[in-house]
């Protein structure tokens, strides 16, 4: 293990080939967990009803994260091996089924490469240190939870605690903020978006946001302390109106639909895992 990490420490374009690599692999499940996590929790949901209501619970086929295979969304042909080589079967395919050829979503070849090429970011910021796995896995909880809020406006706590406890675990060494600073930055980040959400409600008696956001912000909190709490607050409300901005202008954006917070969150805080401290010292170059 020792003489593995001398070797990528002295190689770091092996680092950077092995790592993007890995992150299309990583970008295909992710794929898949974006896809079926959101239909496990619903019929979890389902049954949790039929059993409060007393009610026999319908037969169904397993379905979770490996089962079944995957198959095509039109036809229903299960897929082979070689229909699913991340980005390269796409591109090979021209971007069709292989048995009906009906076209298949860009959405997947774009995940997969956008987690190819964040995960070679990463190796680009921390290079071979005890930092770069948990920035790695960081990233494509992030990727995962980002692209689920969109197509569900949900943030599943199988994600936002994960990430949550992974942050102040990771920090008990100090990896990225002292232990208790990190125990803080959750309480404070939950508890920010809690009032402000409150507070919303009360005054208008609409919800602005969901509880998903709340764990979200307690995870970067868990991550980066208590300190990085309100410029990611700031860096997520700038990234959150440009993007609502962009897609009145593109009219993808029709006033009855909701934008979720949750992607905007996502982006500032892997932003400041990136750039945080430089964006601070900027700031308070420009400031004073």
């Amino acid at each position: 293990m020792a003489l593995l990490s001398q070797w990528l420490t002295e190689d770091l374009l092996s680092l950077y080939i092995m790592v993007t690599l890995f992150g299309l692999l990583v970008g295909s499940f992710l794929n898949v967990v974006i896809y079926r996590l959101p239909v496990m929790l619903k019929r979890e949901w389902q049954r949790d009803c039929t059993e409060l209501n007393a009610s026999p619970t319908p037969a169904q086929e397993t379905f979770n994260i490996c089962t079944p295979r995957s198959r095509c969304s039109h036809c229903q042909h299960q897929l082979s091996a070689l229909d699913n080589i991340p980005l390269v079967s796409w591109l090979m395919l021209h971007g069709r089924c292989r048995y009906c050829q009906v076209k298949v979503s860009k959405r997947y070849p774009l995940v997969e490469l956008s987690t190819a090429i964040l995960s070679a970011v990463i190796v680009w910021r921390f290079g071979a240190s005890p930092q770069l796995l948990a920035a790695l896995l960081f990233t494509w909880l992030l990727i995962c939870m980002t692209m689920i809020d969109v197509d569900h406006l949900l943030l599943p706590d199988n994600l936002t605690l994960s990430l949550l406890w992974i942050g102040l675990l990771i920090n008990i060494d100090g990896h990225f903020i002292a232990l208790p600073d990190a125990v803080i930055g959750a309480a404070v980040g939950y508890g920010v978006l809690w009032s402000l959400y409150w507070a919303f409600k009360l005054a208008t008696g609409k919800e602005g946001m969901g509880y998903g956001d709340f764990k979200l912000l307690a995870a970067l909190g868990a991550w980066f302390g208590w300190q990085s709490i309100l410029p990611i607050l700031l860096l997520s409300s700038v990234i959150g109106s440009v993007i609502g901005l962009s897609l009145m202008a593109s009219r993808r954006l029709s006033s009855d639909r909701v934008l979720p917070f949750g992607p905007a969150l996502a982006i500032a805080g892997w932003v400041y895992l990136i750039w945080g401290k430089s964006l601070i010292s900027w700031y308070w170059s420009v400031a004073l």
